[in-house]
């Protein structure tokens, strides 16, 4: 614990640099390895963390960076400059656990995040590469994930007086593979996936609450909830948002989500629009969808 302790603080007070290669946030943020020591069920990867600018298509207008070959997980902390509402938002790149859509749908989050007084905490949780189902199992690459989002969630409300953050007030934003892994950190909080190694590990990794955006992996072809998001009373508010037009991840998988979450009683806000497509993050585009960052806002004054 002390040694933990040591080097966020180095890290998060001083500002020294832990940075592990491959994707590097923006000058005066830094990215700290969540684990110390051995990452617990570590994967092999095809090659070295790599940061790529994909051009085409374009997502409003613009180019976006995707890193891949992540096998140490990491996070960086954005702080609010102004205003400092003490609410914490854990935020979950999606990519279909094969990339992580890191400024899409990470960094232009915590941005937007932190403009409205919320401290915002990017995971670059472990992508192992292409040809791996999303399901939770020894060694497959949402396990990898979870035990990267349980840690960080638990870090979170471990140092919240340090971070000035209410940990009564610390949840979780996910979009596609991010959003399963919002509906998973929400249903299996119950016990760590991975040994304890530090006090941090003895905090509670429930969120408080979660915004899924057009996730993926929760629904089968008969139209079942998959059985490892088991949703109980327990489970904290949720916030549900996808198009109807969506090609990569089906509609089905909000529409099943949505009514497990209701017939177990917990408060659940779902927006479906015709159009939009999948993979938007932020950026506005002609579709009235990419107008959801003030539905989130709206529903997080509802929940207080």
């Amino acid at each position: 614990m002390q040694r933990l302790v040591s080097v966020l603080c180095l890290v998060f007070t001083f500002g020294l640099s832990a940075q592990p290669p491959g994707w590097q946030p923006s000058p005066g943020h830094t990215q700290v390895p969540i684990w110390l020591g051995t990452v617990p069920d570590a994967q092999s990867v095809a090659g070295p963390e790599t940061a790529t600018t994909k051009s085409e298509p374009p997502v409003g207008g613009r180019s976006w960076v995707y890193v891949s070959n992540v096998s140490r997980p990491t996070m960086t902390v954005y702080s609010p400059k102004g205003k400092n509402t003490g609410t914490a938002v854990v935020v979950f790149p999606g990519g279909g656990y094969e990339i992580l859509a890191i400024d899409l749908e990470g960094t232009e989050v915590c941005d937007w995040l932190t403009s409205k007084g919320i401290t915002c905490v990017l995971l670059k949780y472990r992508v192992p590469g292409k040809g791996h189902y999303a399901k939770l199992g020894p060694l497959s690459s949402s396990l990898m994930a979870l035990e990267d989002a349980q840690r960080t969630v638990g870090l979170v409300r471990f140092h919240a007086t340090e971070w000035k953050i209410d940990p009564h007030k610390i949840g979780v934003l996910g979009f596609s593979a991010g959003g399963h892994l919002s509906a998973a950190m929400t249903t299996r909080f119950e016990r760590r996936l991975s040994p304890p190694v530090d006090a941090a590990d003895n905090a509670s990794c429930r969120p408080d609450f979660a915004v899924a955006l057009y996730p993926g992996h929760l629904w089968n072809d008969n139209f079942e909830l998959n059985p490892g998001i088991p949703v109980t009373p327990q489970t904290p508010p949720t916030f549900l948002l996808q198009a109807e037009n969506d090609p990569v991840d089906n509609v089905n998988n909000s529409l099943v989500y949505y009514a497990a979450l209701k017939k177990a009683g917990v408060p659940v806000e779902m927006h479906l629009y015709a159009e939009g497509g999948h993979a938007f993050g932020l950026r506005r585009t002609t579709f009235p969808i990419t107008g959801w960052p003030q539905l989130v806002e709206k529903w997080l004054g509802t929940i207080g």
